[in-house]
């Protein structure tokens, strides 16, 4: 009976997923279809599956979705007020005839911040002033939209907040982590210079490609070796340079903090003396910026952050009848970010579907999760038992991060990770798979809500953005494994 259960489930499960990589079925009716169907077929009762998975996921999100109404707001207000045109010509200036060196250095910037910050509210916050400058220097929407995600992913490979897990759980030496890390992030790296050369080339930009691509390769690997020299240097050598940033940190905050604060006065102060004017000053381009400075030094709550950018930007554009455009602008910031919000509802019950719905279930039915009960013998049956075995096995499965499929991080993955480790795999191997077909989750799943709120922001499909990113994400997966199996199976 097991057995019939568990195919019935992987049929369903591919049979939608490739109804929705085909586009046959939108994912807006095909993820709540499968989050409604996996627990039924599971033995889950019809009213548990009602209340637990489509009731209570479709609170799930409740957090991501809050924020993007809020970061819409903001992101309509700079449109109307003329910031974001501003800011697109500045832009367009400054890049001149070198797209793809403002490119990269929007990666490596996307890279950097997303080392410390996480979450869709940082995503919202650094994409509003990022996504205008690579609009400007003449990228479509889908490019845009991919170096984002190729950015966001090199961030969080070397961000220590993820590596907990590995940490904890796999009982991994944070040096042995470092190590690992580095090399998963260079393959990425490499990898989404490659993406940029080609896509700019298919953009229809004139750049040397074959050239650039030669330069991709000696500029990765100068930043490996720069990374790699400075996770090497003796820690009382590490400690210091953390101790002197720690206090020039605090410098910056201080003299940030008090900037802003005479900002927002002096902005307030021209209204109510009547002294506003339509001409752009060099404040006015700070609004983008408002939320990410509060968020990055002050640690400030991301929706109180986004309102703190609505007020500034109301402010410092402030003219007669200005108050109905902000108005105007938080209706529509709703309107605009519903179908990502429509998406997220079904992402949250396919989360719940597979995960379970937490401590409340486990109360009361302390055998736990159908589902998941289901699944774990059959992952256990895949365990590799040596490097070749290693990498074609996971190879081929990397797609199964997708969908919130048993290798997602977010969906099956940590609990995959026990399994694997209970069975003997060695922990720097698991740490290594996790991270390599983590991209592939990372980068392309149309059911992350960083890739819907993108996609819904360029106005480009989701799914296309998988099919754009499919092909470097499942590269990288496999070279990361390769990596993996030399350092873990020898």
């Amino acid at each position: 009976m097991e057995l019939v259960k568990i195919v019935a489930i992987i049929i369903l499960f591919f049979g939608l997923a490739i109804a929705m990589f085909l586009r046959k079925l939108p994912a807006l009716l095909a993820l709540p279809l499968m989050a409604f169907g996996l627990p039924l077929i599971a033995g889950v009762s019809f009213n548990d599956t009602l209340q637990f998975v489509i009731g209570q996921g479709a609170l799930k999100l409740h957090q991501a979705y809050t924020i993007a109404f809020f970061g819409s707001m903001l992101s309509i207000l700079l449109q109307k007020t003329g910031i974001a045109e501003n800011f697109i010509k500045i832009g367009a200036e400054l890049a001149g005839d070198k797209p793809w060196a403002i490119a990269v250095a929007m990666l490596l910037l996307i890279t950097l911040l997303f080392t410390t910050l996480s979450g869709l509210g940082a995503i919202i916050m650094v994409a509003t002033v990022v996504l205008p400058i690579l609009s400007s220097i003449g990228l479509s929407p889908m490019t845009v939209v991919g170096i984002f995600l190729f950015g966001l992913s090199l961030g969080g490979i070397m961000n220590p907040s993820n590596w907990v897990l590995y940490l904890n759980v796999l009982q991994l030496p944070i040096e042995q982590i470092k190590l690992i890390a580095l090399w998963m992030f260079l393959n990425t790296f490499l990898t989404a210079l490659v993406y940029i050369t080609i896509q700019l080339y298919r953009d229809g930009q004139a750049i040397k490609i074959f050239k650039i691509l030669g330069l991709s390769l000696a500029f990765g690997v100068i930043l490996a070796l720069v990374i790699f020299a400075f996770l090497h240097l003796p820690q009382n050598f590490q400690n210091a340079l953390k101790n002197a940033w720690h206090s020039l940190g605090t410098i910056l905050k201080t003299v940030i903090g008090a900037g802003l604060a005479l900002l927002f006065l002096y902005s307030l102060a021209r209204i109510i003396f009547n002294r506003t004017r339509i001409a752009f000053s060099a404040v006015t381009y700070l609004s983008p910026l408002i939320p990410l400075l509060l968020i990055i030094l002050f640690q400030i709550d991301f929706i109180a952050a986004f309102i703190c950018g609505l007020i500034f930007a109301f402010l410092t554009t402030y003219r007669k009848g200005h108050l109905n455009l902000f108005i105007q602008s938080i209706l529509q910031g709703g309107a605009v970010v519903m179908p990502a919000v429509v998406l997220m509802f079904g992402i949250g019950m396919l989360l719940n579907a597979i995960m379970g719905p937490g401590e409340v279930w486990n109360t009361i039915h302390p055998e736990g999760w159908p589902v998941l009960n289901l699944l774990r013998p059959l992952m256990m049956r895949i365990i590799p038992h040596s490097p070749w075995q290693y990498i074609l096995i996971f190879t081929l499965a990397a797609p199964l991060a997708l969908y919130r499929g048993p290798l997602n991080i977010w969906g099956m993955g940590y609990g995959l990770a026990a399994i694997l480790l209970a069975s003997g795999m060695p922990a720097g191997a698991i740490m290594g798979l996790l991270l390599a077909v983590g991209q592939v989750q990372g980068i392309s799943d149309p059911t992350n809500t960083h890739n819907v709120w993108l996609a819904n922001e360029m106005q480009v499909d989701v799914q296309k953005v998988l099919y754009n990113t499919l092909p470097y994400t499942w590269l990288i997966a496999f070279l990361g494994l390769i990596i993996s199996a030399g350092m873990f199976y020898r």
